[in-house]
């Protein structure tokens, strides 16, 4: 994974010689797999548990009343989703979707209540997730309210790169699962045609190369950062 500065990790990082844990519940617990394009769960579905995810590429995704969609996060292994079920026991506020084929852990409300009595510090790991989170909607917030269409395409392709960027030289990196450019306008906020036109520029200027299949190389990523400003 390539280490870009500045960018938004997929999970906070936790100890890995901390006491029992938030994170040890997943352990031994029931394995989901879901492929490329299944629904993890939806919008308003029943907020019965939370996931791990061991391997793969989720999408987290909002949908207006007129059917446009909004990605709001793409995590990586490691990442816990559907957690907020655990404190509010309301439905589900967004819809998950695989990017690519995945392995998930599932933990119910019911297992995650008799653990956390004994074991407070579950309950403050899981703020942590909140409070990361809720940092995450305010930069994605603030980047659709001041950001240039350029600079939303830019900023989301770089968060790509941190989940699934491969380093092929100095400044470099080659994207490795297929992102299509419907999700890349998803997560940027911006129309697929507004997408389509950015890109272009960027071929032409050699900051970005894109082949036949949605796979994208960034050759410039300092330049890429600059188009943020």
């Amino acid at each position: 994974m390539a280490n870009i500065p500045g960018s938004i990790p997929c999970h906070p990082a936790h100890p890995q010689s901390s006491p029992p844990s938030w994170f040890e519940l997943f352990d031994l617990a029931r394995v989901h797999e879901l492929k490329t394009g299944g629904v993890l769960f939806a919008a308003g579905d029943a907020g019965d548990g939370c996931y791990r995810l061991d391997t793969g590429l989720l999408k987290v995704m909002v949908t207006s009343t007129s059917g446009e969609e909004r990605i709001v996060a793409i995590l990586g292994p490691g990442a816990v989703v559907g957690e907020l079920a655990m404190i509010d026991r309301m439905p589900r506020s967004a819809s998950v979707v695989a990017l690519h084929d995945s392995v998930l852990r599932f933990v119910s409300r019911e297992s995650y209540e008799k653990r956390v009595l004994p074991h407070p510090e579950i309950k403050q790991a899981l703020l942590e997730i909140l409070a990361f989170r809720l940092r995450q909607a305010d930069e994605t917030l603030a980047a659709a309210t001041f950001l240039s269409v350029k600079a939303r395409v830019a900023r989301a392709l770089l968060e790509l790169a941190e989940l699934v960027g491969t380093p092929s030289g100095p400044q470099c990196i080659v994207l490795d699962e297929k992102i299509s450019h419907a999700d890349l306008a998803a997560m940027a906020g911006v129309a697929r045609e507004n997408v389509s036109r950015v890109l272009s520029e960027w071929r032409r200027r050699n900051l970005v190369v894109t082949g036949n299949s949605p796979r994208y190389v960034l050759n410039d990523v300092a330049a890429l950062k600059r188009e943020m400003k």
